[in-house]
């Protein structure tokens, strides 16, 4: 099978889609790989890396003309034109972004996987957990940076300064992002509360972290009692392919100290702060009530060179799996065709159509394959 490769586009978005170690891994098992020129560059790989390998090193149009695409971040409106019935793998996140996408891959009759929505035998994520990661621990970094007075900053820092704990982080969420994020802040030295809907996992949370870190029951008013004298808030909340729920109102935002900071994570899938909206690298933040909002859509983009290889050796099964039976794999393993989030002119993820209110264009992929 031809396998594309993307450069991204997105504002200051540094990572590729694959290595070239996974490229040499597919054209070894017999598939040609063509990488968009310059492709891996912010990844701190070459054109000549890909080709040593064996990969054609194309243009954009040649690029997209594959059976196959692999790419980061969800097409932008440029790239709408070289939609078509191919298979597209990435982070789509179409509940989080306008319509104009989802409309666009319909049209077009992409076969459109979501990296966020691909399941494991066991329910979980496994392609959206690395880049979640990332996402977790460098949220706390962004967010300690916010907090410096040069940064318009309350001037907390967070950490321990002779042995003396600074600092507090509410995380809102306990999947990945709100796990690495509360290790993160444990780790440094500051006061962490971490929010999970799931009384169960209360001890598992707590384990492996010291007294100051604790583990609380998820609600609007427990998350309220705590917002005073927060530092940073995460926000971490995670409903698969769909809208994030907004745990946190605009007026529980006013209540926050001014030159306190908030970190949006879920901010693909629209953010779980009412107050939040997407921001770039580029221009990452803004205020609302004297609180500094940082909602980066493409965070781990920050990371390139770690998030690439971290998400190939993630996707790269999968990839190899689609180039080498194409539709069949995705007929025959139930949590690999929950990625599935638009075929032949139809959303086939319930939670995305839910989510953009069109539960009209709605039809279960397996229903469709039948």
């Amino acid at each position: 099978m031809d396998i594309g490769v993307i450069k991204e586009i997105k504002n200051r978005e540094n990572r590729v889609a694959l290595t070239p170690l996974g490229a040499e891994q597919l054209i070894g098992a017999g598939h040609v790989v063509k990488v968009q020129s310059g492709a891996g560059a912010g990844s701190g790989f070459t054109d000549e890396a890909y080709m040593e390998v064996g990969c054609q090193v194309v243009n954009v149009a040649q690029a997209w003309d594959s059976e196959l695409v692999v790419k980061i971040k969800e097409p932008l409106e440029s790239e709408y034109p070289y939609l078509k019935s191919q298979m597209l793998f990435t982070y789509l996140h179409l509940a989080g972004v306008a319509p104009s996408l989802t409309e666009a891959l319909l049209k077009a009759g992409t076969t459109a996987i979501g990296y966020e929505t691909v399941e494991d035998e066991n329910g979980r994520l496994p392609l959206l957990a690395p880049m979640s990661a990332v996402a977790g621990n460098m949220a706390v970094t962004i967010g300690s940076y916010y907090l410096a007075k040069f940064a318009d900053g309350k001037g907390m820092q967070l950490g321990t300064v002779l042995c003396q704990r600074y600092g507090k982080v509410v995380v809102l969420g306990d999947g990945v992002v709100g796990r690495h994020a509360a290790k993160v802040a444990d780790g440094i030295g500051s006061e962490v509360v971490i929010f999970t809907r799931h009384k169960e996992r209360f001890s598992a949370l707590q384990q492996g972290r010291s007294e100051n870190h604790r583990v609380a029951l998820s609600s609007q008013e427990a998350i309220a009692s705590e917002l005073a004298d927060t530092d940073l808030l995460v926000g971490g909340v995670l409903h698969p392919g769909g809208r994030a729920p907004h745990l946190v109102t605009k007026e529980m935002v006013a209540s926050m100290q001014s030159g306190s900071v908030i970190v949006d994570v879920s901010i693909d899938q629209g953010g779980c702060i009412e107050t939040s909206k997407p921001t770039s690298h580029s221009e990452p933040v803004y205020k609302v009530n004297g609180v500094t909002h940082y909602c980066v859509t493409n965070m781990p983009g920050a990371y390139p060179r770690t998030s690439t290889i971290a998400l190939t050796n993630a996707t790269l099964g999968y990839i190899t799996r689609l180039a080498s039976e194409g539709l069949t794999v995705l007929r025959t393993d139930k949590g690999f065709a929950k990625g599935v989030n638009t075929y032949c002119g139809y959303i086939t993820y319930r939670p995305v159509a839910e989510g953009l209110q069109m539960l009209s264009r709605y039809k279960a992929f397996n229903e469709l394959t039948e």
